[in-house]
Parts: structure tokens; sequence; C-alpha cells
């Protein structure tokens, strides 16, 4: 389940914490298929709806599911509190950082933060 919400003038998607696992590339293409027939810029998906290889780097699932979204020209937001991933590793927690830094990709606590990264 998902909703099309506006924030600043930016259409958001946001998907509902229920729902399927993301695992990988393939369970990404109808959120942004959907995404993009919606209009939304953005899609946020919550991050306990991601399967714990995405916070594992040397898995490549979270590079690949990002770069899925880069090649829909689709931006991506990962809401919610991954400390417990960042903690235990600076390869994590280097890549949040760098993906915070454009405007492709962001790892953000909550609405709030989205509301004021949007705001800009």
């Amino acid at each position: 389940m998902s909703t099309l919400q506006t924030i600043h003038d930016v259409p958001v998607m946001m998907c509902a914490a229920e729902g399927e696992v993301i695992g990988g590339e393939g369970d990404v293409l109808d959120l942004i298929g959907n995404a993009s027939y919606q209009g939304a810029q953005w899609v946020v998906i919550p991050a306990e709806r991601f399967d714990e290889a995405f916070f594992q780097l040397r898995t490549r699932v979270a590079g690949g599911i990002v770069q899925k979204f880069a090649n829909y020209r689709m931006a991506l937001v990962v809401l919610g509190d991954i400390s417990r991933h960042t903690e235990v590793s600076s390869a994590l927690r280097d890549f949040v950082r760098e993906c915070n830094r454009g405007r492709q990709t962001w790892f953000l606590t909550d609405i709030e933060e989205l509301r004021e990264r949007l705001k800009g």
C-alpha cells in the first residue's frame, strides 16, 4: 500500500511499513512503475521493509536498488532509524553519508527531516 503526498510542491509516494520485504532490484520495479504512473518524484520506503542484506554492502543489494531508482530517474528515501546497521559498518556509514549529499537517494530518520530536505 502506498499513498501519493505533496510535500513543498514535490510529489512523494509514501510506502506503508507493512508489505512485501524488499530484497533486491526486482522487488522495487513495481514501486518505481507505480510511482512514475502517479507522477511522483520521490519514493519513501520505511527501512524495516528492506531485507537485512540491503544494509550489508558486500551483498550489493543496496547498490543494485539505488541504481535501479537512478536508471528510472526516480529518487529514493530510506526512512527510519538504521543506526544498528551503521554502528557496525563503517562502509555503510560512508555510503549513507555520500547518498545524503546528493539528490538521488537519502537515508532519513523521519518525515520531518524529509520535509526539511525538500524545502530547499
